[in-house]
Order: C-alpha cells, then structure tokens, then sequence
C-alpha cells in the first residue's frame, strides 16, 4: 500500500483529488494544507508527497528552501519519501523551484487524474516521471534571465519592501539594491520596477 499525502490549499479541490486517488485500491491517500504539511508528514510518513506549486503559500515556502524541510520530515530517519509536484506549464518558475527541491514526479495540472495516478505509482518506485505536456515548461524554466540575488531582490520588492529596507533585508547598501532593480528592469525587458514585478509574477519566478 503506498501512503501518500497531497498538499494543497483549496479545502475542496483537495477533498475531491484525495477521493479519487484513495479509491485505488493500492494507494491510501491523506490531505491537508501547507500550514499542517510538516507536521502531518512527521506523523504519516509517506512514501510519495503531491504538491500544488500554484500555492501562493507553498511557492513562497519553496523560494525559502523550505520544501527540503518538509521532505526530510515526511522521510523521517532511514525514510524516503518522493515530491511529486502540480505545475502550471505556463509558469516556469514554480517548475524551477520544484527541481531545486529534487522532486522526483511532474504532472500538469491540466492532465487526467489517472496520469497522476500513474505518476505517484511510479514515484512510490524512486522512479522519475515528467509529464510529456511539461517540456516546453522546462525550456522556459531554464532560460530564467535573473540570478538567485536578483530574484531574492525582485520577491521583497514585490511583497512591497522599499529600498532602504531591502538593502536592510540582504545586508547590502541601498546603491547596490538601485543597481539590481536596473538590471532587473533591463533583463526582463520592463519599462520600470513596477512592470518587471509584473512581469516576473505572471511567469511565476516570484
């Protein structure tokens, strides 16, 4: 029996997904949101974690590298639990953060629920399983133009930090924050600040 807990932040979408995973009859599948994953992960230890990377709260755990975190509790000592993780195709930056978290399993979210199912029989292998409707995600997940600063940069500017407190934040002065908004700015092909934020949401890289 594979032991699996799904992660998502919509009470019924999850309710729903849950339901007709757990209806096979070699996977016992549990739920629950980002705020108990950890916990629920000590607690059941599964075999095979599902993530929905379009999660404001999970996608902002990512770029903390929190999602290593919530692995490790969920393997436990001597465990070993696999991340399959729900992308959107046209957000590449989720996709991104989920391969910097080593997942093992991608499925669009758009595909049928017996693809995922399919999915997490093999994750529960140690066996990697990339959905084909992804491969275009990836190629514009690695042509990602900023750096890690940058990007780090670009989600405090986003959540609304000025400059002085961003240069606060990473301990950098205000002039160098100046210098990587102007980068920024010209990398992403924005008009201003307010535009690259724009711009770096609707493609998910913060």
């Amino acid at each position: 029996m594979i032991r699996l807990l799904l992660v998502h932040e919509s009470g019924l979408l999850r309710s729903a997904l849950a339901s007709v995973i757990g209806a096979e009859p070699d996977i016992e599948a549990a739920a629950c949101s980002w705020r108990d994953a950890r916990s629920r992960a000590r607690s059941l230890q599964p075999q095979v974690c599902v993530v929905d990377t379009d999660s404001p709260v999970a996608d902002k755990a990512a770029r903390k590298g929190e999602w290593g975190k919530f692995v490790a509790s969920a393997s436990g000592e001597g465990g070993d639990c696999g991340l399959l993780v729900l992308v959107n195709s046209e957000r590449p930056g989720p996709l991104r953060r989920a391969h910097e978290a080593r997942a093992l399993g991608y499925v669009d979210k758009d595909a049928p629920p017996q693809r995922l199912i399919e999915a997490i029989r093999r994750v529960a292998k140690k066996e990697r399983y990339v959905d084909d409707a992804l491969g275009y995600g990836f190629l514009q997940a690695a042509k990602i133009p900023l750096t890690e600063r940058e990007l780090g940069v670009l989600s405090l500017a986003a959540d609304g930090a000025s400059i002085p407190e961003i240069a606060r934040t990473l301990h950098l002065s205000t002039g160098t924050i100046r210098n990587y908004l102007a980068a920024i700015t010209r990398k992403t092909g924005a008009r201003n600040r307010v535009d690259a934020i724009r711009i770096s949401q609707c493609e998910g890289w913060v």
